[in-house]
């Protein structure tokens, strides 16, 4: 047992556990993460101007977010993703411009096809119109309560269920958005489907902002100021209460088996980590994490090195039905639509979520990447040509998804569960907002523990 007890340990360092790391930086502290480097599922590298994503990629703009006070506090910066957010390449046609709701009338497909986009389209239509009033706030209203109507919301069968079988090209058009949930359309909810469209639709409503310099600058800035609080390879074994007043960590670094005593502990960690180590929490809490489900990406970020200026620079990311991936995100349009000189280069990430990302996981890099290629090259044509690095990256466990049901866990996995916090984007429907948030949320309740805990201690 080491001699002193800290006045938190932190599990995970990824982004909410990081965050939470940031707000209690002027405590006694220690964040351990099992990997070789922090960012989670977050991971971004420079190159020169540009910069390379295998992750997350685009964050909560609103300056009343929990990502943009996080940002602010710690002297980092985003921007709004500039020109035009959403292209679609399907069937031979490359759209870079216009309303997205536009696209399956501008892409060639048959008219039975078109005529089932239009009626479904009319459904998910009126849909996200109801989704969009009820996500937002109303007077008065805390946020668990916004975030169980939000989970509530056409939790009762699967998108797939609401839209009913379809066509193969009308299929292959809602499948993107669906999908990117890590999740098939049978297996996500209706409502966090309706929620997919909500996004694309209703640009700038959330997502839609990119850190500058990339999303691992500011994760990697943090453990910078924090130093020797993070430790890197040290994988979290066990999570027990000791007593009434304080939490052992048990956990390996290097060989050797460490315990650590904390007067409280935040579990930053996927809900299947934190079920397997969070040995004495709650039974139903634990059975509540142990329902929680994720998908596979694949994912891999590729660099080019042409001169000239290219007709998707102005284009942020394009849909891609029917490939092995289904969105091409051009990572450079971050600077390519802040500078009036088209500097050489550009960077993109491709994305393969679900299904896709089952077929390619067992795959070797090579094959993927040639895959990848393949198919890049037929949506931007000259690709191929002009690829300077690549890389692949495997996330089995990448997202969490709202499955039909998901809404009756959400009560039992926010409630305050003594000494020990939960922290993470399973916890919410905001992506990296909700990490943010409950890693700000878990800092909180760990201070109070703190400030209620110091008259005691001061007695004793």
């Amino acid at each position: 047992m080491e001699d002193t007890v800290k006045d938190v340990v932190i599990v995970g360092g990824g982004l909410a556990g990081l965050a939470a790391a940031w707000r209690l930086r002027h405590r006694d502290i220690l964040l351990i993460e099992a990997d070789n480097r922090v960012g989670g599922r977050i991971r971004s590298e420079a190159r020169g101007p540009y910069w390379l994503n295998w992750g997350g990629h685009v964050y909560d703009g609103g300056p009343a977010s929990a990502t943009q006070r996080l940002l602010k506090d710690t002297g980092f910066t985003s921007r709004p993703v500039p020109g035009n957010l959403t292209g679609l390449s399907m069937n031979g046609r490359l759209l870079l411009s216009g309303r997205v709701e536009t696209f399956p009338f501008r892409v060639p497909m048959s008219w039975g096809d078109r005529a089932s986009l239009i009626k479904v389209g009319v459904k998910v239509r009126l849909a996200v119109a109801r989704y969009a009033r009820l996500v937002k706030r109303r007077p008065g209203e805390d946020e668990a309560t916004r975030q169980q109507r939000v989970y509530d919301f056409m939790n009762d069968r699967s998108f797939a269920d609401f839209i009913g079988t379809l066509p193969e090209d009308a299929e292959a058009l809602f499948k993107p958005t669906v999908t990117r949930s890590s999740a098939e359309m049978h297996q996500i909810s209706a409502g966090a489907g309706i929620g997919y469209f909500n996004l694309v639709w209703n640009i700038g409503a959330g997502l839609s902002h990119s850190i500058d310099g990339g999303p691992s600058t500011l994760l990697e800035g943090i453990a910078d100021v924090l130093g020797d609080r993070v430790q890197l390879g040290a994988a979290a074994q066990e999570v027990v209460n000791k007593n009434d007043d304080s939490v052992v960590v048990r956990y390996s670094q290097a060989g050797v088996e460490h315990e650590v005593e904390a007067r409280s502990v935040i579990l930053a960690t996927t809900a299947s980590v934190s079920h397997r180590i969070g040995v004495d929490l709650d039974e139903d809490l634990r059975e509540a994490l142990s329902q929680v489900k994720y998908g596979p990406f694949v994912s891999a970020a590729f660099l080019t090195d042409e001169t000239e200026r290219q007709k998707w620079d102005g284009t942020y990311a394009i849909a891609t039905p029917k490939r092995s991936f289904n969105v091409v995100l051009n990572m450079s349009n971050n600077v390519h639509g802040h500078t009036q000189e088209r500097q050489p280069g550009s960077s993109f990430m491709t994305f393969s979520p679900a299904a896709l990302a089952r077929q390619l996981l067992e795959q070797d890099d090579e094959t993927i990447l040639r895959t990848y290629i393949d198919d890049l090259d037929q949506v931007l044509p000259g690709f191929a040509s002009h690829v300077a690095e690549a890389e692949v990256a495997r996330w089995p466990e990448a997202s969490p998804y709202s499955f039909p049901g998901r809404g009756r866990l959400q009560s039992t996995l926010t409630r305050p569960n003594g000494r020990v916090m939960l922290a993470g984007d399973y916890l919410g429907t905001q992506y990296t907002e909700t990490s943010v948030h409950t890693a700000f949320a878990a800092a909180q309740a760990a201070e109070n523990l703190l400030n209620a805990d110091q008259p005691q201690r001061r007695a004793a």
